[in-house]
């Protein structure tokens, strides 16, 4: 299930590479993470948010993903970005 605060927001990254440029540059709020996508990857992810002290939503699938971005794929990880 995706919350509203994602499906609201106005600025998000998409993807791993955009993730760990928002996390490390200070401009990451939330990160999502879908509970469906590989260990590992959620593994990498877990380290990066705690490494920035970023909050970590495991809670939507990657289906849910790319409906909140609105994206032709499915999602593995997006990041809500402060404004």
């Amino acid at each position: 299930m995706v919350s509203d605060e994602l499906l609201t927001a106005k600025k998000k990254a998409v993807g791993l590479n955009q993730t760990k440029k928002a996390v490390k540059g200070g401009t990451a709020k939330k990160v999502y993470a879908a509970c469906d996508a590989d260990e590992s990857f959620v593994a990498q992810i877990k380290r990066i948010c705690e490494d920035g002290g970023v909050p970590l939503d495991l809670s939507a699938t990657m289906a849910d993903l790319k409906f909140a971005c609105q994206i032709d794929v499915d999602c593995a990880v997006c990041t809500i970005m402060e404004q």
